[in-house]
């Protein structure tokens, strides 16, 4: 049974075996009221971006990447007074050489949701290659969000996002349409261009995810059938051209609204591994399922918790072989942030303990990266009422 003890910032977990996995706290020194993380690895860097807020008044996009162990002084994207800041819908961010491309939404209307995507492309020195620019071309007044995007073998990034300029269409009998995904490209010099709907019904406010597998990108996203049932869904560029979606599996999950908790996928090599929540037949899980062949089949789900199930979850290839699964929990004890090792072959490890962490909503999603052997996680706490974000480091050596 593994012991956890908190010593001059470290924390100790004791695992099987006499192994140990030491958490190390990695400050995070820059003010208050800073939540909406996204942490994105690449072989080169370690990147963070997140937003400054306070309600009512100017919001503030930065990043920052980790230099020799600390977060460097951050860097500005952008500010605005008419944002939508959102625990669930948080900008997004990637890195293709020494570009970055990062995302926030801005309010194009009085209505609760109605904004759009807009993108901002620079350099990693903070040079600015073309600032502000909208993803969503459409127009229309409605909710644009939940963005997801990789860097393109040719320098530029491929780019998804949920798209609810048909939600403000009825039909004959006064309902409104679905929310869709799209996917597009921008390229290195901000054109975006090959603009694409995949589904034209998908679940309203759960992220989206996407990977670069050997045979090209796989989004994953959750989909909303006529009967309401709300499974994670896979679309494949292959050759060129967008697959029809298929389930990752049928879980079988009806629920008449969005349960604003998304899925997450990762590739390495031709293996390829998608995590999720659902709460088919009444009972929550977090799920793991492999692919050996880029996402076009998946093996049967394997289940990650062992308590009652939140979500929110993130999943990361250590190597080829096996993935680290990050996911909250509640049981008699509290809410916790926990990390399981899975094989592709399923075995699986004993559930270890990040942190104790709350389950509201103002935890945000939190985010697992591997970068230089380490694993890095950050989420959002709250201090004397307000937020700002924690990040730790650990080996994996005892996982």
């Amino acid at each position: 049974m593994k012991q956890i003890a908190l010593v001059c910032g470290f924390i100790l977990l004791v695992s099987c075996g006499n192994k140990e996995t030491v958490i190390q706290e990695i400050p995070f020194q820059f003010g208050v009221n800073t939540a909406e993380p996204n942490l994105v690895a690449s072989d080169e860097m370690l990147m963070l971006s997140w937003v400054t807020s306070v309600r009512g008044k100017e919001a503030t996009l930065q990043f920052s990447q980790l230099k020799e162990g600390k977060w460097e002084a951050p860097k500005k994207v952008a500010s605005g007074d008419d944002w939508f800041v959102n625990w669930a819908d948080f900008p997004a961010n990637t890195v293709n050489g020494d570009l970055i491309l990062t995302s926030y939404l801005k309010k194009s209307a009085a209505g609760t949701y109605t904004y759009d995507v807009v993108l901002n492309l620079q350099k990693l020195s903070g040079e600015i290659i073309k600032e502000n620019f909208m993803l969503n071309t459409d127009g229309v007044q409605a909710e644009h969000g939940f963005v997801s995007m990789i860097p393109n073998l040719d320098g530029g990034f491929f780019v998804t996002w949920l798209d609810g300029r048909n939600t403000v269409k009825k039909d004959a009998e006064g309902h409104h349409s679905p929310m869709t995904i799209r996917v597009a490209e921008v390229s290195k010099e901000g054109v975006i261009s090959n603009e694409k709907e995949l589904d034209s019904s998908t679940c309203d406010c759960c992220q989206t995810s996407i990977t670069m597998t050997e045979s090209g990108p796989a989004i994953v996203y959750r989909d909303r059938s006529e009967k309401e049932i709300r499974d994670i869904y896979i679309t494949r560029r292959v050759a060129g051209i967008w697959t029809e979606p298929t389930p990752v599996f049928n879980d079988g999950w009806k629920i008449p609204g969005c349960p604003v908790n998304g899925p997450k996928i990762v590739s390495s090599k031709k293996n390829t591994a998608v995590a999720w929540f659902t709460a088919a037949n009444d009972t929550p899980k977090v799920n793991l399922s492999f692919s050996l062949n880029g996402g076009a089949h998946f093996k049967a789900p394997i289940q990650i918790n062992d308590a009652a199930a939140i979500g929110r979850v993130d999943v990361l290839f250590l190597n080829p072989k096996e993935v680290l699964v990050s996911y909250m929990e509640k049981d008699e004890k509290g809410t916790f942030l926990k990390c399981k090792k899975v094989a592709l072959d399923g075995t699986i490890s004993d559930a270890f303990v990040i942190s104790e962490i709350r389950g509201s909503r103002s935890t945000g999603v939190p985010q697992l990266e591997f970068f230089e052997n380490k694993v890095y996680a950050v989420w959002t706490v709250s201090v004397d009422k307000k937020n700002q974000l924690k990040s730790v480091k650990f080996n994996i050596e005892g996982l």
